[in-house]
């Protein structure tokens, strides 16, 4: 996709520059040591391939399926230990919002405000979010089609707030499935702000497990190679050192140790579908 877009920037890291930025992370704040590690080891990752990082873990997860599912340590604490674990790493971060209340204080201490892809069409978050003065990440709700994602970008921006992404994350196929159109990636990025795409929840399979979510980890790299093919601007991943034993979404999530082979592969696909346009347009 050779169309620019309005460079977004998160800390000392630019999304919608020239280099692919990653948003990575575990799905859900643990302790504030293990938290930490995640993010540092990340970091070492991104810096090695010279990769834009933004640390990314959910302080609550409020979307659950049952009300026995993990929520972590609950959103102020999870806010404290996210903060304190990135100021550490000295990393930037981002992580969700669900509600008015939590924005002000979420904007103190984060560097970017996620909208949840349920809430996506929550007027008074987004525009609460755009108020706060921060950048804000914008999942598309599993329910949406693509170009309605303009309307939740105007919320935001109807504050004057500019810096906006917005995430594809899948879309609802039938019972308990996501399915990618990689079309969608397209027709977000001609809104002019950058495309993240969020590989692990796409290969997610909603309450497919019973009273928890379902994955398809092993075809996350897949749908990363195709939208790293397409053009993004970001790539979302979440990753654990043992998915398995995580509190949440583990069947989805990457193990550690994997990121840097797949991130390689996505740099020389990214380079070689560049070199291909350049070649067109000579």
């Amino acid at each position: 996709m050779s169309a620019s877009v309005q460079q977004v920037t998160v800390g000392d890291c630019t999304i919608g520059g020239e280099r692919l930025a990653l948003i990575a992370g575990p799905c859900l704040v643990e302790d504030e040591e293990t938290t930490y590690e995640i993010a540092a080891r990340l970091r070492d990752i991104a810096a090695e391939l010279d990769l834009p990082f933004i640390f990314k873990a959910s302080c609550d997860k409020a979307n659950r399926t049952s009300i026995d599912s993990e929520r972590g340590p609950g959103w102020r604490m999870g806010l404290t230990i996210v903060a304190k674990a990135a100021r550490r790493a000295k990393v930037a971060v981002v992580s969700d919002v669900h509600e008015v209340v939590q924005v002000s204080p979420a904007s103190e201490v984060l560097d970017m405000l996620q909208i949840p892809a349920f809430l996506c069409r929550q007027t008074d978050l987004l525009i609460a979010a755009g108020e706060a003065g921060v950048p804000v990440n914008i999942k598309k709700g599993q329910f949406m089609a693509p170009e309605d994602m303009a309307h939740a970008i105007a919320k935001v921006t109807s504050t004057g707030n500019q810096s906006v992404c917005v995430t594809e994350r899948g879309t609802s196929f039938g019972y308990h499935n996501l399915v990618v159109d990689m079309r969608g990636l397209v027709t977000m990025r001609q809104f002019g702000y950058p495309v993240v795409f969020d590989a692990t929840h796409s290969v997610q399979l909603p309450s497919g497990a019973g009273g928890v979510s379902g994955g398809q980890r092993a075809l996350a790299p897949v749908l990363a190679r195709a939208a790293v093919a397409v053009g993004i601007d970001a790539l979302f991943i979440e990753a654990h050192p043992d998915p398995d034993a995580a509190p949440c979404d583990g069947p989805n999530m990457l193990p550690l140790d994997s990121v840097a082979g797949l991130l390689k592969q996505l740099l020389d696909i990214r380079e070689a579908v560049q070199a291909s346009a350049e070649q067109e347009t000579d």
